[in-house]
């Protein structure tokens, strides 16, 4: 299936999840928030299933001064 993974079209497996989308992205397992079509994914849910055209947004924490 495709998804628009931060704003790339991109390929998954059909059935894959939230939690498959971030290890995609190489995401860190803290400081990140994921929304999905515009609904924030608490990590909770992270095993929902996405589906065909989902888009999926996933913002880092970045420490700063």
């Amino acid at each position: 299936m495709r998804i628009r993974l931060n704003g790339k079209e991109t390929a998954l497996a059909a059935g894959s999840t939230v939690a498959d989308a971030l290890a995609l992205l190489g995401a860190p397992d803290s400081g990140v928030a994921v929304a999905v079509d515009g609904d924030v994914v608490p990590r909770s849910r992270w095993d929902t299933e996405l589906r065909e055209g989902a888009v999926v947004e996933v913002l880092t924490a970045v420490q700063g001064g």
